[in-house]
């Protein structure tokens, strides 16, 4: 579950702003681009959730056939808000220490 969520959050991003990327290159279409990239990003995110979604329920199977109670959700819960968790944090990292971007434009007339 943890390494679909880092796929979710890290590599759907970055595979389809470089499909896009590659659209854009060779039809010179942004709008094109966009559109291929918004509607990957959608159909990933549906085909990693329908996976998600299978392992927590083969993981709840997993406990009740080892006699162990079983709490539903909790684990998928936790599995995606830790690495939505994760995944804003770096993202803040990134942004506000690397990207050279400011949060306030700041023009101090230099």
């Amino acid at each position: 579950m943890v390494l679909v969520a880092i796929v979710l959050w890290a590599g759907v991003p970055f595979a389809w702003l470089w499909v896009g990327s590659q659209v854009q290159g060779s039809t010179d279409s942004l709008g094109l681009a966009l559109l291929v990239m918004a509607a990957g990003v959608l159909a990933s995110i549906a085909v990693l959730m329908r996976l998600l979604g299978w392992l927590n329920l083969q993981h709840i199977h997993a406990r009740e056939r080892r006699g162990l109670e079983t709490y539903g959700n909790v684990t998928l819960e936790g599995v995606m808000v830790t690495s939505a968790g994760v995944a804003l944090v770096s993202f803040c990292i990134w942004f506000f220490l690397f990207s050279g971007s400011s949060p306030v434009p700041v023009n101090l007339g230099f």
